[in-house]
């Protein structure tokens, strides 16, 4: 006879949970503990338009664009090895559009595979929310209707199906892990925006754009344009 505990699908996807949150927080935590140097345009003392961050050895970390300081597009977040981890839509400082995790590849220079896949309209879950498995396999469907969870269904990691308490009881985990991984990566952004107090209006010469404004920035002359981010707080 088989001695060997066994594992219920419940405790198994509760532990694979654990595994999961603790591989976000070894992508998240490098990222909180670095410098940065933030690359934007201004306009009246906010950030307006193009936005960039990068390390201070060039490796760009993340692209999006503010309007009037808000927010705006799509913010495109990469790991310190070049990885694509996430795409968060924005429209005014709200999240609006699909939200996109991928796992980094084993060597952490590309993506392995989608982790999530989560729609947003006015800041709130609205329609399927899909969640996989590393190898690729369904970990998780949710359907949202305006914030409010409607129906959950799951899997464990072998593909059997979770009891619908379980997966429900999955989805509220889901909902609280993933929130505190966007709100690292926005906190990334928000903690280190482009230096506004160049020019006489208090930006960073909007007349100037695109090709004439990065040589501003990057040029000797430009070293004050660049926002001297310290090492972002946990």
């Amino acid at each position: 006879m088989d001695a060997t505990p066994r594992l219920s699908a419940p405790v198994n996807a509760a532990l694979i949970r654990l595994a999961l949150a603790a591989a976000v927080a070894a992508m998240v935590a490098p990222a909180l503990a670095q410098p940065y140097v933030a690359v934007g345009q201004c306009r009246s003392g906010v950030p307006n338009g193009g936005y960039e961050l990068r390390t201070p050895d060039g490796r760009l970390r993340a692209v999006g664009a503010f309007t009037q300081g808000r927010m705006t597009g799509t913010f495109i977040f990469w790991t310190s090895r070049g990885a694509r981890i996430a795409v968060l839509p924005f429209d005014n400082d709200v999240r609006s559009g699909t939200v996109a995790l991928w796992y980094p590849a084993p060597d952490g220079r590309g993506e392995a595979g989608h982790k999530l896949e989560a729609p947003y309209t006015d800041d709130q879950l609205h329609g399927i929310k899909r969640s996989w498995y590393p190898d690729g396999a369904p970990r998780a469907e949710y359907r949202y209707e305006h914030g409010v969870l409607a129906e959950a269904r799951a899997w464990a990691s072998g593909g059997a199906p979770l009891a619908d308490t379980d997966a429900l009881q999955l989805a509220a985990r889901d909902a609280e892990t993933d929130e505190q991984q966007y709100a690292a990566l926005v906190a990334i952004v928000r903690d280190n925006p482009p230096a506004c107090d160049y020019g006489p209006n208090g930006g960073n010469a909007p007349e100037l754009t695109g090709q004439a404004y990065a040589a501003i920035i990057t040029g000797p002359a430009g070293a004050g344009c660049r926002a001297k981010a310290p090492a972002l707080r946990h």
